[in-house]
């Protein structure tokens, strides 16, 4: 088991502060990841929030697969669920999101002069960049690794509109190991609290069975390349990448660093992790 010691201190408060918050609200936003919709949905969530209007945004979507987009677009709507795609780059479904909010109102699902909406996910979905966005604002703090919103921040939409804002809040106890896994290859997991060089082992073998062509690619490889056990494989890579010490052995530490940030970047492929079922 992926050994992880993750629960701070101020997670455990905001954990707390959410379920006070959840009386004052009228509509949750869930912020997932849409290369692990499944991993980066904390269960709490489903607990704290019964009986209130939600949206899902799946963001990160210009980094998850095009096609498993679809499907889990398709998969929430069959349950009931209103799911919107966003690219906090682009901007992209932003907007969508606050013409599903204002549906919401005409619809009178909320008869309310002041509607308050609370924004709720795990660390590092981009809770704090979608606010700044859909505000047309900067006034929350943003940092591309868990952890930065540290407090409740109520910020103005429009008229009628406010957003709470609240700290990235994880479980204490990873039960599944594909999860911490999937946590700890797209960071939302702090990297100073996992051992790297595992955690790129383990997403290289991943990607090696399910998509080896974008290995091929990205690293110059062979097709009989992605057949080799996964610890040559990413020797090879090391080597082809220039990550070597002296003696041309390969350097495991800055190797692991470059297919994590390869893969969180994009740079890989658009690759969904869970795909909808």
């Amino acid at each position: 088991m992926l050994n992880i010691n993750w629960y701070p201190g101020h997670m455990v408060k905001a954990k707390n502060d959410i379920k006070k918050d959840l009386k004052l609200v009228d509509v949750v936003l869930e912020i997932l990841d849409a290369r692990i919709p499944i991993s980066s949905h904390n269960p709490d969530i489903n607990e704290m929030v019964v009986e209130k209007n939600k949206i899902v945004i799946l963001n990160k979507s210009d980094l998850s697969n095009e096609l498993e987009n679809k499907k889990w677009l398709d998969k929430f709507e069959s349950e009931g669920t209103r799911a919107i795609l966003t690219d906090l780059n682009t901007g992209k479904g932003v907007q969508e999101c606050l013409k599903q909010i204002e549906k919401l109102v005409k619809k009178d699902e909320i008869s309310k002069n002041i509607v308050r909406i609370l924004v709720v996910g795990i660390p590092n979905v981009g809770k704090s960049s979608f606010i700044n966005m859909i505000s047309k604002k900067k006034s929350l703090n943003v940092a591309n690794k868990p952890g930065v919103t540290k407090q409740n921040q109520w910020v103005k939409l429009n008229n009628n509109i406010y957003l709470l804002d609240t700290p990235g809040v994880l479980w204490p106890k990873f039960e599944d190991e594909n999860i911490a896994l999937n946590l700890a290859f797209t960071g939302t997991i702090k990297d100073d609290v996992i051992d790297k060089i595992e955690v790129a082992y383990k997403l290289l073998e991943k990607l090696q069975k399910e998509y080896s062509t974008y290995l091929i690619e990205r690293y110059k490889l062979k097709q009989d390349d992605i057949n080799l056990d996964t610890i040559k494989l990413m020797e090879l890579i090391g080597q082809k990448r220039g990550a070597l010490v002296t003696g041309g052995n390969v350097d495991n530490q800055k190797i692991s660093n470059i297919l994590l940030e390869d893969f969180r970047s994009g740079k890989i492929g658009r690759i969904t992790l869970e795909p909808a079922t």
